[in-house]
């Protein structure tokens, strides 16, 4: 063989961003001899495993389909050239306020990959093993072999990325107690899993399933098992079909992720960044010791948030505060935290229209309810005012909120492994369910097919059956023959099913304190222990401490995991290019 050899692993929209960013970058940094593309993924390059057209036409995306774009534009930080795209709704020729279904971004994300392949030059050859790779060795400094399943020999490599997306992941002490117990009682006990793979058939009709977590993964599971099982929403009324269980649902907040914002924001935009830009990462990461991130990062976050939402609430709504934007603007800068609330209460007379991240993080916070039909009721008002709040363009601060999460991610990705905690917030404010889901939910409550639980929710396993608690309702308890977890499982490096990364980790690969496969921030190559980047062996997603925001993204919101990709795949390709020229020699 005279040409190079690159071995992708994982043909998603991770995947495919990244050939997307080789197709883009090749013609600058790669004149061949040839070079050869195995993308190794047991499911379809494109959609990959979560976004796959075979899966129920009931799930829908997340985000409004003018929102989803897998296409590089000029505000991305990148040193490859920009390579603009259609977005979803322009692709598909949608409504760009349409919530699509995950299989036509399937079909969106294929096109992609079809693009992407295009775009190579004629001696790039792309080729897709349908199969897992187990492992990946070799010399550092020599060729990488990987591993297939099924496949006595191996691909040799140049260089390898790893792409995986989410990962299975093997269950903590907790859930194999947990499972333990269902299995001698002869419960039903879901884990952490992918909603759209899990089997739900053990969930009876009538019965009561406990199901904690309030996310997206949630979201799923409530539409798989009502309209999935034959029911229909009607306006606002649900129309069972009496095949589906009784859903117990309760979570550390109690409630449902925020409803996606449905206004656009007109007029000023709020300049971001303005608190925890480069210079802040920079000064961040020169810290002797390193950071905590409570003390040290989340004060710079809520003070750009808080800066967000103030701007927006004074140019776009100032009969609502009572002193000018320059003035506030000045003492907010100045000021540290104590001083900056009474700053705010002193200019802004409405405690609604302040911004407080410990309210928003803590809705049902020190909330008590007499009974649990109380707090269905109590919920039911919450849900309403989440949907008319985030629906109602008087409120746009909460748009300019969102704005600079954005941006804030966007900068924490350059600090690497900031915890769970952040990711947590970030999903609950930016990434919660389309407000027709949330309707939904109204209607099943009303239906009684859905139940509250409230807030700092406890399962327990006793007497033969799971129990559930909670602080809202003090005392109350549910009993139920069936658990559900409805979260992902969390992708460490230690528990995950993936066989490729725990060979990974075993041959010296470095992990965080919270199990994420430590990568270089700058390109991301693979850390070992000492620190030392892999020079053939690199690593781009949520399995990385340099995880960004998600494959796809916005248009025009900088796009973190785009910069990601562009650094990953000109690193790459330098690389090849150079060994290229050694061979050669």
């Amino acid at each position: 063989m005279t040409g190079r050899s690159l071995v992708i692993v994982g043909a998603g929209p991770r995947g495919t961003g990244l050939l997307e960013r080789i197709a883009a970058n090749a013609p600058e940094l790669y004149a061949g001899p040839g070079l050869d593309i195995h993308l190794v993924d047991p499911y379809p390059p494109g959609p990959g495993r979560i976004w796959r057209t075979a899966q129920s036409p009931l799930l829908w995306m997340n985000s409004h389909a003018e929102d989803i774009t897998m296409f590089t534009d000029e505000t991305v930080d990148l040193a490859g050239p920009v390579r603009p795209g259609p977005t979803l709704h322009e692709w598909a020729g949608i409504d760009g306020s349409a919530f699509a279904g995950r299989r036509l971004q399937g079909a969106y994300l294929r096109w992609v990959y079809d693009r992407a392949v295009a775009a190579l030059p004629p001696d790039v050859t792309v080729h897709h093993h349908p199969r897992r790779a187990l492992r990946v060795d070799g010399p550092r400094e020599g060729r990488q072999r990987v591993w297939l399943e099924g496949r006595p020999r191996p691909l040799l490599a140049d260089a390898v990325v790893l792409t995986l997306g989410h990962l299975d992941a093997e269950p903590d002490d907790e859930q194999r107690e947990l499972a333990r117990y269902a299995r001698e009682h002869g419960l039903v006990h879901i884990p952490p899993d992918f909603t759209a793979d899990t089997d739900l058939s053990g969930l009876r009709p009538g019965e009561p399933v406990l199901v904690r977590g309030f996310g997206l993964a949630f979201v799923d599971l409530m539409v798989l098992l009502t309209e999935g099982r034959g029911g229909r929403h009607d306006g606002d009324t649900y129309v069972p079909s009496g095949r589906e269980p009784v859903l117990y649902v309760g979570s550390r907040r109690g409630v449902p992720y925020h409803s996606k914002i449905g206004y656009g924001l007109d007029g000023e935009r709020p300049p971001l960044p303005r608190f925890l830009g480069p210079a802040e990462v920079e000064a961040l990461l020169a810290r002797p010791g390193g950071f905590d991130f409570r003390r040290d990062v989340w004060p710079l976050v809520a003070k750009e948030l808080g800066f967000a939402h103030y701007h927006r609430l004074f140019t776009a709504h100032p009969r609502r505060t009572r002193i000018a934007w320059s003035t506030f603007e000045e003492k907010y800068a100045a000021a540290g935290p104590a001083e900056r609330a009474a700053l705010v209460e002193s200019a802004v007379p409405d405690p609604a229209d302040r911004f407080d991240p410990a309210a928003l993080d803590r809705p049902l916070a020190g909330v008590r309810y007499g009974s649990h039909e109380e707090l269905q009721e109590g919920m039911r008002a919450y849900i309403e005012h989440d949907l008319r709040r985030r629906h109602d363009p008087r409120h746009s601060p909460d748009l300019a909120v969102f704005l600079a999460l954005l941006s804030v991610y966007g900068q924490l990705v350059r600090l690497g492994d900031v915890g769970p905690w952040w990711h947590g917030f970030f999903s609950y404010l930016a990434s919660g369910p389309p407000g027709p889901r949330l309707r939904q939910m109204l209607a099943l409550s009303r239906a009684g097919v859905l139940r509250f639980l409230g807030a700092d929710m406890t399962v327990t396993a006793e007497h033969g059956v799971f129990r559930a608690s909670g602080a809202t309702v003090p005392g109350a308890r549910v009993e139920a023959r069936a658990l559900v977890e409805a979260r992902l499982p969390h992708p460490t490096v230690e528990r995950t099913r993936d066989a490729l990364l725990r060979e990974l980790h075993a041959d010296g690969a470095a992990v965080t304190p919270d199990g994420l496969l430590a990568v270089d921030p700058a390109d991301g190559r693979v850390l070992d222990r000492a620190g030392r980047p892999h020079p053939r062996r690199f690593a781009l997603g949520p399995h990385t401490d340099a995880r960004g925001s998600g494959a796809f993204t916005r248009p025009r919101t900088g796009g973190p995991a785009f910069r990601q990709n562009d650094a990953t795949a000109r690193a790459a390709l330098l690389l090849l290019r150079e060994t290229a020229r050694r061979t050669a020699a």
